[in-house]
């Protein structure tokens, strides 16, 4: 399955890694008003750990370039990508506290988050020119928004000709028109298709790919949840839609993320855009079946049964 070249990793995820820490509560808390919640619950997560964490898990020769605090957070989030599989060796420790994200959850399943960046707030654009040989020794770079966003626009720009950047705006911000110009595929779900878009999104996820193509990227998959996703080739203009297989869903926690890792790779592999889609669907409709975000991502068997 392997391309003979070059590249050491089939993927370089550069991103956020977080604790997340979750409660289980009655209600959420009005102003001034305390309530009793469940056992405190700490889970590796953050879109950038939990990418790395789905890749690896597949099979892929994965890579992390990250910044987490010297703390027990870190240590966590450390331990769980090599627990996975993942190279650590881009992994920064210090310059802030590890990410933590606290995360209440009342019994329908509704969630308050607090994010506080920690640590991968401080991912730079000097570490991104410092970790240029992990960039050449990528097939692939994916990159999300939950670390700076001169870092991201640092990421587009120290990338070899030869490497593809999938990109996923989350959570939406406005990206500067070389960080799109260079998006192989641009990642996006509905919301932030319309984030994106704005006044000008139309009424189909076909018209969102259509306007989405014209602001640059060289294509760019809307991903619709149970009903799979849309691919768009700028090359081509081709959309072509990819179905999901029909799961019961338990957890939609990190699917986004599954997703996104597993089509990052399968593009590296050479497959084409609505190929890797496809598969790519199926790893979001196995992790959607679990609790959990990396607890819930599938090995690469676990998919070919589905």
């Amino acid at each position: 399955m392997h391309v003979n070249d070059h590249h050491r990793y089939d993927l370089l995820v550069v991103g956020s890694a977080n604790a997340d820490l979750v409660i289980g509560v009655e209600r959420r808390p009005a102003p001034g008003e305390t309530v009793l919640g469940s056992d405190l619950a700490v889970h590796p997560g953050g879109k950038g750990a939990n990418q790395a964490v789905a890749a690896a898990r597949l099979g892929a020769v994965t890579a992390l370039l990250a910044r987490v605090g010297d703390d027990a957070h870190g240590r966590l989030l450390l331990e769980s990508q090599r627990a996975a599989g993942v190279d650590t060796e881009g992994v920064l420790v210090g310059g802030a506290p590890t990410g933590v994200a606290l995360i209440t959850v009342d019994p329908s399943g509704d969630n308050s988050i607090v994010v506080s960046p920690g640590a991968n707030g401080r991912l730079t654009p000097e570490d991104i020119r410092a970790a240029r040989p992990l960039f050449e020794a990528a097939r692939v770079v994916s990159v999300q928004l939950e670390i700076p966003l001169e870092t991201v626009a640092e990421v587009a720009g120290v990338m070899s000709r030869n490497t593809r950047l999938v990109l996923n705006p989350s959570p939406p911000a406005p990206l500067p028109d070389h960080v799109l110009a260079a998006c192989d595929p641009l990642v996006v779900n509905e919301h932030e298709a319309r984030y994106i878009l704005g006044e000008a999104a139309g009424a189909t996820p076909g018209e969102w790919a259509r306007a989405l193509l014209k602001l640059g990227p060289r294509s760019v998959v809307v991903t619709l949840g149970a009903a799979g996703a849309l691919v768009a080739d700028g090359r081509t203009g081709d959309v072509v839609s990819v179905s999901s297989p029909r799961v019961e869903a338990v957890d939609t926690t990190g699917a986004g993320d599954a997703f996104t890792a597993a089509l990052a790779w399968r593009l590296g592999l050479g497959e084409q855009l609505a190929e890797a889609a496809a598969f790519a669907v199926r790893v979001g409709a196995v992790a959607v079946t679990r609790q959990g975000a990396q607890e819930s991502f599938p090995s690469a068997e676990e998919v070919s049964v589905l």
